[in-house]
Protein backbone atom coordinates (compact mmCIF):
# COMPACT_ATOMS: atom_id res chain seq x y z
CA UNK A 1 0.00 0.00 0.00
CA UNK A 2 2.56 2.53 0.78
CA UNK A 3 4.91 1.55 -2.26
CA UNK A 4 1.48 2.72 -4.60
CA UNK A 5 1.45 5.84 -2.38
CA UNK A 6 4.78 6.38 -3.41
CA UNK A 7 4.05 5.90 -7.19
CA UNK A 8 1.01 7.87 -6.65
CA UNK A 9 3.02 10.49 -5.65
CA UNK A 10 6.24 10.65 -7.63
CA UNK A 11 3.61 10.57 -10.95
CA UNK A 12 1.59 13.64 -8.85
CA UNK A 13 5.39 15.51 -8.98
CA UNK A 14 6.29 14.36 -12.67
CA UNK A 15 3.17 16.08 -13.74
CA UNK A 16 4.04 19.43 -11.69
CA UNK A 17 7.16 19.06 -13.07
CA UNK A 18 6.03 19.16 -16.50
CA UNK A 19 3.42 21.71 -15.78
CA UNK A 20 6.20 24.30 -14.20
CA UNK A 21 8.64 23.45 -16.87
CA UNK A 22 5.53 24.05 -19.75
CA UNK A 23 4.81 27.48 -17.97
CA UNK A 24 7.97 28.19 -17.86
CA UNK A 25 8.88 27.89 -22.04
CA UNK A 26 5.28 29.83 -22.26
CA UNK A 27 6.66 32.87 -20.44
CA UNK A 28 9.81 32.55 -21.81
CA UNK A 29 8.38 32.37 -25.49
CA UNK A 30 5.90 35.49 -24.89
CA UNK A 31 9.17 37.49 -23.39
CA UNK A 32 10.88 36.62 -27.03
CA UNK A 33 7.88 37.20 -29.14
CA UNK A 34 7.65 40.63 -27.32
CA UNK A 35 11.09 41.55 -28.33
CA UNK A 36 10.91 40.56 -31.52
CA UNK A 37 8.09 41.89 -32.73
CA UNK A 38 8.33 40.38 -36.77
CA UNK A 39 7.79 36.61 -35.19
CA UNK A 40 4.32 37.79 -33.32
CA UNK A 41 1.25 37.33 -35.77
CA UNK A 42 -0.34 39.96 -32.76
CA UNK A 43 1.83 42.57 -33.24
CA UNK A 44 0.92 45.42 -35.17
CA UNK A 45 2.87 45.72 -38.71
CA UNK A 46 5.93 47.99 -38.40
CA UNK A 47 8.07 48.44 -41.62
CA UNK A 48 10.99 49.74 -39.70
CA UNK A 49 10.81 45.76 -38.19
CA UNK A 50 12.85 42.79 -39.19
CA UNK A 51 11.27 40.40 -41.94
CA UNK A 52 10.50 37.97 -40.15
CA UNK A 53 7.72 34.70 -39.54
CA UNK A 54 4.66 36.68 -39.04
CA UNK A 55 5.35 39.32 -42.02
CA UNK A 56 3.73 37.69 -44.64
CA UNK A 57 0.73 37.12 -42.72
CA UNK A 58 0.29 41.18 -41.64
CA UNK A 59 0.87 41.96 -45.17
CA UNK A 60 -1.67 39.94 -46.22
CA UNK A 61 -4.44 41.34 -43.85
CA UNK A 62 -3.52 44.89 -45.66
CA UNK A 63 -4.76 43.59 -49.25
CA UNK A 64 -8.71 44.01 -48.01
CA UNK A 65 -8.19 47.44 -45.81
CA UNK A 66 -6.79 50.29 -46.89
CA UNK A 67 -7.13 51.91 -43.42
CA UNK A 68 -5.40 49.63 -41.71
CA UNK A 69 -2.67 49.84 -44.28
CA UNK A 70 -2.53 53.56 -44.63
CA UNK A 71 -2.32 52.94 -40.71
CA UNK A 72 0.66 50.75 -40.97
CA UNK A 73 2.47 53.51 -43.13
CA UNK A 74 1.71 56.76 -40.31
CA UNK A 75 3.31 54.01 -37.33
CA UNK A 76 6.42 53.13 -39.82
CA UNK A 77 6.90 56.97 -40.10
CA UNK A 78 6.63 56.02 -44.40
CA UNK A 79 5.43 59.45 -45.95
CA UNK A 80 2.66 59.24 -47.89
CA UNK A 81 0.22 60.84 -50.01
CA UNK A 82 -3.62 59.39 -50.27
CA UNK A 83 -4.73 60.14 -53.55
CA UNK A 84 -8.69 60.84 -54.87
CA UNK A 85 -10.24 57.83 -56.46
CA UNK A 86 -10.27 57.41 -59.95
CA UNK A 87 -11.70 55.40 -62.66
CA UNK A 88 -14.77 53.17 -63.31
CA UNK A 89 -15.28 49.15 -63.70
CA UNK A 90 -12.64 46.90 -63.87
CA UNK A 91 -10.29 50.03 -64.06
CA UNK A 92 -11.61 51.60 -60.90
CA UNK A 93 -8.62 53.04 -58.36
CA UNK A 94 -10.14 53.55 -55.23
CA UNK A 95 -6.78 53.15 -53.84
CA UNK A 96 -3.89 55.35 -54.75
CA UNK A 97 -1.29 55.40 -52.68
CA UNK A 98 1.97 57.75 -53.13
CA UNK A 99 5.30 57.13 -51.42
CA UNK A 100 6.35 60.34 -51.76
CA UNK A 101 9.83 59.73 -50.70
CA UNK A 102 10.29 56.53 -52.90
CA UNK A 103 12.87 57.21 -55.49
CA UNK A 104 10.98 56.35 -58.32
CA UNK A 105 12.19 57.13 -61.90
CA UNK A 106 10.36 58.59 -63.99
CA UNK A 107 7.73 60.36 -61.93
CA UNK A 108 6.54 59.14 -58.77
CA UNK A 109 3.39 57.02 -59.81
CA UNK A 110 0.93 56.00 -56.86
CA UNK A 111 0.21 52.26 -56.36
CA UNK A 112 -2.07 50.67 -53.89
CA UNK A 113 -1.67 50.71 -50.34
CA UNK A 114 -0.10 47.49 -50.14
CA UNK A 115 1.94 47.31 -52.99
CA UNK A 116 3.26 50.57 -51.35
CA UNK A 117 4.05 48.52 -48.23
CA UNK A 118 5.60 46.09 -49.72
CA UNK A 119 8.40 48.36 -52.02
CA UNK A 120 8.98 50.20 -48.82
CA UNK A 121 9.97 46.71 -47.04
CA UNK A 122 11.54 45.43 -50.09
CA UNK A 123 13.64 48.74 -50.29
CA UNK A 124 14.68 49.19 -46.96
CA UNK A 125 15.84 45.30 -45.66
CA UNK A 126 16.54 43.67 -49.31
CA UNK A 127 17.48 46.36 -51.77
CA UNK A 128 19.74 48.73 -50.28
CA UNK A 129 21.65 46.10 -47.63
CA UNK A 130 22.62 44.14 -50.96
CA UNK A 131 23.83 47.28 -52.58
CA UNK A 132 25.92 48.30 -49.43
CA UNK A 133 26.90 44.66 -49.40
CA UNK A 134 27.97 44.04 -52.89
CA UNK A 135 28.94 47.38 -54.37
CA UNK A 136 29.54 49.51 -51.59
CA UNK A 137 27.17 52.03 -52.07
CA UNK A 138 23.58 53.26 -51.33
CA UNK A 139 20.72 53.64 -53.83
CA UNK A 140 19.33 56.61 -55.85
CA UNK A 141 16.71 55.75 -57.37
CA UNK A 142 14.70 52.79 -58.80
CA UNK A 143 13.76 52.65 -62.67
CA UNK A 144 10.05 51.61 -63.72
CA UNK A 145 8.37 50.76 -66.38
CA UNK A 146 4.68 51.43 -65.46
CA UNK A 147 1.95 51.14 -62.28
CA UNK A 148 -1.22 52.01 -64.09
CA UNK A 149 -2.52 50.24 -67.45
CA UNK A 150 -6.26 49.80 -67.19
CA UNK A 151 -5.98 46.87 -69.96
CA UNK A 152 -5.85 42.40 -69.37
CA UNK A 153 -3.20 40.35 -69.23
CA UNK A 154 -1.31 39.73 -72.24
CA UNK A 155 -2.35 36.80 -73.90
CA UNK A 156 -5.99 36.33 -72.35
CA UNK A 157 -8.54 37.47 -73.24
CA UNK A 158 -11.17 37.70 -70.34
CA UNK A 159 -8.50 38.42 -67.50
CA UNK A 160 -7.41 41.49 -66.01
CA UNK A 161 -4.05 42.62 -65.29
CA UNK A 162 -3.11 43.39 -61.78
CA UNK A 163 -2.01 47.06 -63.37
CA UNK A 164 -5.64 47.84 -64.40
CA UNK A 165 -5.74 49.23 -60.81
CA UNK A 166 -2.44 50.39 -60.23
CA UNK A 167 -1.88 47.06 -57.76
CA UNK A 168 1.30 46.19 -59.71
CA UNK A 169 4.58 48.02 -60.68
CA UNK A 170 7.16 46.92 -63.20
CA UNK A 171 10.81 47.71 -62.02
CA UNK A 172 13.62 47.49 -64.37
CA UNK A 173 16.84 49.24 -62.91
CA UNK A 174 18.16 50.01 -60.01
CA UNK A 175 20.34 53.11 -60.14
CA UNK A 176 23.59 53.38 -57.36
CA UNK A 177 24.42 56.89 -55.58
CA UNK A 178 28.08 56.19 -57.43
CA UNK A 179 26.55 56.36 -60.60
CA UNK A 180 26.53 52.64 -61.50
CA UNK A 181 22.91 51.64 -63.32
CA UNK A 182 22.16 47.84 -62.68
CA UNK A 183 19.36 47.28 -65.17
CA UNK A 184 17.34 43.70 -65.78
CA UNK A 185 17.60 43.82 -69.46
CA UNK A 186 21.68 44.24 -69.31
CA UNK A 187 22.83 42.41 -66.14
CA UNK A 188 20.27 39.62 -65.35
CA UNK A 189 22.24 37.04 -67.26
CA UNK A 190 26.09 35.94 -66.20
CA UNK A 191 28.28 35.74 -62.88
CA UNK A 192 28.82 39.21 -62.30
CA UNK A 193 28.20 41.31 -59.03
CA UNK A 194 25.24 42.83 -60.92
CA UNK A 195 23.68 39.34 -61.56
CA UNK A 196 24.16 38.28 -58.07
CA UNK A 197 22.45 41.32 -57.09
CA UNK A 198 19.49 41.30 -59.12
CA UNK A 199 18.98 37.80 -58.02
CA UNK A 200 19.36 38.74 -54.57
CA UNK A 201 16.94 41.66 -54.65
CA UNK A 202 14.63 39.06 -56.31
CA UNK A 203 14.50 36.86 -54.13
CA UNK A 204 14.05 39.23 -51.27
CA UNK A 205 10.85 40.51 -52.94
CA UNK A 206 9.59 36.95 -53.03
CA UNK A 207 8.85 37.58 -48.92
CA UNK A 208 6.72 40.71 -49.42
CA UNK A 209 5.11 40.63 -52.66
CA UNK A 210 2.19 37.88 -53.54
CA UNK A 211 3.85 37.55 -57.20
CA UNK A 212 6.97 38.32 -58.48
CA UNK A 213 8.00 37.47 -62.15
CA UNK A 214 11.53 38.04 -63.26
CA UNK A 215 13.60 36.78 -66.44
CA UNK A 216 13.41 33.52 -65.19
CA UNK A 217 9.38 33.39 -65.90
CA UNK A 218 9.36 33.97 -69.30
CA UNK A 219 10.37 36.37 -72.22
CA UNK A 220 8.51 39.13 -71.54
CA UNK A 221 9.56 39.53 -68.38
CA UNK A 222 13.38 39.77 -69.70
CA UNK A 223 13.62 43.58 -68.74
CA UNK A 224 12.01 43.80 -65.74
CA UNK A 225 10.24 42.54 -62.50
CA UNK A 226 6.82 42.28 -62.00
CA UNK A 227 5.70 42.92 -58.03
CA UNK A 228 1.95 42.66 -57.47
CA UNK A 229 -0.20 41.94 -54.14
CA UNK A 230 -3.36 39.36 -55.26
CA UNK A 231 -3.86 35.96 -54.39
CA UNK A 232 -1.74 34.67 -52.21
CA UNK A 233 1.83 34.10 -50.63
CA UNK A 234 1.70 30.34 -51.70
CA UNK A 235 1.65 32.20 -55.62
CA UNK A 236 4.44 32.67 -57.92
CA UNK A 237 8.09 33.46 -57.14
CA UNK A 238 9.98 33.17 -60.52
Amino acid sequence: MAAKKTTTTMQAMRRVLVLSVLAALGIAGWNWLQDHPEHNPMAPLDLRDPIGLATTTKLVALRDDVDQCRAVLERSDVAFTALPEVGEGACARPDRTQLTQLPLSPGNPATTCPVAAALELWRTRTVEPAAREIFGSDVARFEHLGVYNCRRIRGSSDRWSQHATGNAIDISAVVLEDGRRISLIADWDGDADEARFLREIRDGACDVFAVVLSPDYNAAHADHFHFDQTGNFMGVCR
